[in-house]
C-alpha cells in the first residue's frame, strides 16, 4: 500500500525544516522497507497521527496487532526506544523489539483513538497524573539522555533570538529565563522524564487502563515533566472567565497530588508556556502563540 503522510505531520515537519525535508520525501520508501524487514501486514495509517512521526497500525507475522512508528533522526527515535525499554511497559507502551538501525519502533498496540482527553477534565487530570508518576524512575547508569539543563539551554537561546523580532514578548521571556536560571541552580532530583507529557499522550490499553506514548525523554526534576500537563486544554482555560484562578488551582492540585514543590512547578510551567508561545509565533502559528503567552501571564 502507499504510505501517504498525514497533513498534520507534513505541516509540523515543515515548521522544523522550512527549507524542505529529505526524510519526508523518502518516507514512502522508508516505510515500505521497514514493513518488509519485519514481515508486517499494514492495516492503515493512523490519522491525524503525531507531529513528528508516521504511525502505522500493523499485524506481525503471527497475527499479533502492533504499531510501527517511523520518525526522522532529529526526533531522536533511538532515545525514545531507550526510554521505553527502561520503563519496560510500566506506565508506558511496551517496546516489542530492540530499535534497529533504521530507527523504526515496533510497539504494543493500544487504542489510538481513545486518550484520557475523552474523560471529563478532572478525571482526565487524575488519570494522566497517575500515569506520569509511574514513569518517574532513576535513569539507567551511563545513560545518554539529554538533560533538562541541556534541552532548556537550547530553547533559551532560541527565545533570546526571537525577542528581537517579537519585542512584545520580551517581559515574559525575561521572566521565564530568570525562572529557569533559579530552578537549575538546585534541582531536587534527577529522574527519567517523559519530556512531552500531556493528556493526548495517554492512550487506553488492554494490559493496563492507560499507558503513555510518544516520549521525548529527558533527565531532570519531576516538576519539569508535570509543567506541560498544567496547560492542557489551554483553549478552554483562556475562554473561561475564571481561567486564571483555575490555572492557579490546577498548579496547586497537581503539585500536591504528585508531591512536587508548587513554586517549582509554577516556574517550569511559566518557562515551558513562554517557550512554546514564542516558538509558535516564530513559525507563524500566531493564534496558538497568543493563547500560550496569555496563559503564561497568569502565572
Amino acid at each position: 500500500m502507499a504510505f501517504e503522510p498525514p497533513r498534520r505531520l507534513v505541516r509540523a515537519l515543515g515548521e522544523t525544516a522550512p527549507d524542505g525535508d529529505a526524510w519526508l520525501e523518502k518516507l514512502p520508501e522508508v516505510a515500505q522497507r521497514a514493513v518488509a524487514l519485519r514481515e508486517l501486514t499494514v492495516e492503515r495509517v493512523q490519522v491525524p497521527g503525531g507531529r513528528s512521526s508516521l504511525v502505522l497500525l500493523v499485524r506481525r507475522a503471527d497475527g499479533t496487532p502492533a504499531v510501527l512508528k517511523l520518525a526522522p533522526p532529529r526526533a531522536r527515535p533511538e532515545s525514545e526506544g531507550a526510554a521505553l525499554a527502561h520503563w519496560s511497559g510500566l506506565g508506558a507502551v511496551q517496546l516489542l523489539e530492540p530499535v534497529a538501525d533504521d530507527g523504526a519502533l515496533l510497539l504494543e498496540r493500544l487504542h489510538p483513538d481513545v486518550s484520557v482527553r475523552s474523560l471529563p477534565e478532572a478525571k482526565a487530570l487524575l488519570e494522566a497524573a497517575g500515569t506520569l508518576r509511574r514513569l518517574w524512575v532513576a535513569p539507567p547508569g551511563e545513560h545518554t539522555f539529554e538533560t533538562v539543563a541541556e534541552r532548556t539551554g537550547r530553547q533559551a537561546e532560541a527565545m533570546w533570538a526571537s525577542v528581537a523580532g517579537d519585542p512584545d514578548a520580551a517581559p515574559l521571556v525575561d521572566a521565564a529565563l530568570a525562572a529557569r536560571a533559579e530552578l537549575l541552580s538546585a534541582p531536587p532530583e534527577h529522574r527519567l522524564l517523559h519530556g512531552t507529557f500531556r493528556q493526548s499522550k495517554v492512550l487506553a490499553g488492554d494490559r493496563m487502563p492507560w499507558l503513555a506514548v510518544g516520549p521525548d525523554p529527558v533527565v531532570g526534576e519531576c516538576a519539569f515533566d508535570l509543567a506541560r500537563l498544567v496547560r492542557d486544554r489551554v483553549e478552554d482555560l483562556i475562554a473561561s472567565p475564571s481561567g486564571a484562578a483555575t490555572t492557579r488551582r490546577r498548579v496547586k492540585r497537581l503539585a500536591e497530588s504528585l508531591d512536587v514543590d508548587q513554586e517549582r512547578l509554577r516556574g517550569w510551567t511559566l518557562f515551558r508556556a513562554v517557550e512554546s508561545g514564542v516558538r509558535a509565533r516564530r513559525v507563524g502559528r500566531t493564534q496558538d502563540g497568543e493563547l500560550l503567552l496569555e496563559f503564561a501571564g497568569w502565572l
